[in-house]
């Protein structure tokens, strides 16, 4: 995994792959409530769980933009916060969907487990 974090030397390969992920999660939250799949019995976890690896995704994104700042963890884990409420507050304006302090909630620990198993497990080179 620490191939994730090889020394890379411009901005666009640090920070497109997070400004895409970004588009991504955008655009499914776009989605009027009525065009969502629905997944019977499993709709609700199938979703939260959506919620849960989409923000652990952003957040190795983010960490890999921000490895060489001062604090990437902190810096990483700060981004995703603002953007998930960004996102929430983005739903809201969707026809059907509503804002989840919840949601937020689920986001932030998808993002915070993964960045404490990449901190735990030492993945990110001493020196990026």
């Amino acid at each position: 995994m620490s191939w994730v974090f090889a020394k890379r030397s411009t901005w666009w390969a640090r920070w497109l792959p997070l400004l895409l992920a970004m588009g991504v999660i955008f655009f499914a939250s776009n989605q009027p409530a009525a065009d969502l799949p629905n997944f019977g019995l499993w709709d609700l976890g199938v979703k939260k769980l959506g919620h849960f690896l989409a923000y652990a995704s952003l957040a190795l994104l983010a960490l890999r933009a921000v490895l060489d700042w001062q604090r990437p963890f902190l810096v990483a884990g700060l981004l995703v916060f603002l953007y998930a409420l960004s996102d929430e507050f983005h739903q809201m304006f969707t026809p059907g969907r509503n804002a989840s302090l919840v949601d937020v909630a689920i986001d932030m620990s998808g993002a915070l487990t993964c960045l404490w198993l990449i901190h735990r497990q030492k993945l990110v080179p001493q020196n990026p």
